[in-house]
């Protein structure tokens, strides 16, 4: 770490199995969005990443592959690798590897709906503890937003979790252990619409157009709506808003208020972990990353920000409850919260004294 460039360096790894919007096209085909993410890694965390694509749909071939080379790298982003094989491939690195196995489609995805979750909560009024939630899909990033909302509150009892057979409950004999974690008892609803009936969140990590205006209609008073399905949302914006006007809605896309994007997260993650030589990240980081990001929204925007966006002012409402992804002070707001949960949970091999230096 400190005589080589392991201490910075980071490895974009997939099969090509699970392209955003585009799916299984293979490793040689992925490789330009593992580029494109290995720029925006240097660009906002500066970190530099290295792009590796993989010949193998093995769970244990890929593991090993991943594995021999991880001693040149200093963290591990795992992207675009399809479920149900990719939870088996990141616990496995896990325990074999000495550094920070982050698979963002995962992770990423959670950590930033999740900072937005808490701060349209706030705004709605409503207690998350109390609120009820509909996800539908059940791939890698529902199940893990679904566990970190969890870790911030949300009740099992009050979640409901839909893929493309149905309600996933207690009753199937066709759950895979992913999603039985999710399994509801509830023998009264038997379609999406049924548990969209007095919802507060509706998360969406499926398909477009698959949640119509009555849907939304029938949820609960001041609902929460993330449609966060590639390139085309569950539900159209026009149609979502036009649906209800108490309604707080997110999408994955530029061009509209509220995009649920990785980029506010992987960067600044991976650059304090790396900073504090952390040999994984935990859930702890996790949770610090999601705070930062929530309690970030809420402070004065700076005239760069809306400059950049041709935006008169950006302030903390419907609208905005997430930063917005050319925000310089996220650099400085989730890297620190990072290190410190590192260091405080215990996977940290450096500690960091001076914070005002570090953040200079």
């Amino acid at each position: 770490y400190d005589l080589t460039r392991r201490w910075n360096i980071c490895a974009v790894i997939t099969d090509g199995s699970a392209v955003l919007g585009l799916g299984d096209i293979g490793p040689e085909a992925g490789m330009p969005v593992m580029e494109g993410k290995c720029v925006l890694f240097k660009e906002f965390g500066g970190v530099d990443a290295f792009p590796i694509c993989v010949k193998t749909k093995d769970v244990d071939e890929f593991v090993n592959a991943v594995y021999l080379i991880s001693g040149s790298f200093g963290g591990i982003n795992l992207e675009d690798i399809a479920a149900p094989r990719c939870f088996e491939i990141e616990r496995k690195l896990k325990e074999k590897c000495d550094i920070p196995i982050f698979h963002d489609d995962q992770h990423g995805t959670a950590i930033i709906s999740g900072a937005g979750l808490l701060n349209a909560l706030d705004i709605q009024g409503k207690k998350i503890e109390e609120a009820k939630l509909v996800v539908n899909g059940a791939g890698a990033a529902a199940s893990s937003c679904t566990k970190l909302y969890m870790g911030l509150g949300i009740k099992k009892e009050n979640i409901v979790m839909v893929d493309s057979k149905g309600v996933i409950s207690t009753s199937r004999t066709d759950l895979s252990p992913a999603k039985k974690q999710f399994a509801t008892e509830r023998t009264d609803i038997k379609t999406l619409a049924d548990a969209m009936r007095g919802a507060d969140i509706f998360l969406g990590l499926s398909v477009a157009d698959v949640l119509t205006t009555e849907m939304v209609q029938s949820m609960n008073e001041k609902p929460i709506v993330f449609a966060l399905a590639n390139p085309n949302p569950e539900i159209s914006y026009d149609k979502a808003m036009a649906s209800r006007k108490d309604l707080i809605f997110a999408t994955g896309r530029s061009d509209y208020p509220n995009q649920i994007n990785n980029v506010l997260g992987f960067p600044y993650i991976f650059r304090g972990a790396l900073d504090v030589r952390a040999t994984a990240i935990n859930e702890e980081m996790k949770l610090a990353a999601t705070y930062a990001i929530a309690k970030l929204t809420k402070e004065p925007v700076p005239d760069v920000v809306n400059s950049a966006y041709g935006i008169k002012r950006l302030s903390f409402g419907p609208e905005y409850i997430i930063p917005k992804a050319l925000d310089p002070r996220l650099l400085t707001a989730v890297a620190p919260a990072v290190a410190k949960a590192a260091m405080d949970s215990g996977v940290a091999q450096h500690h960091i004294t001076d914070w005002d230096a570090y953040n200079d």
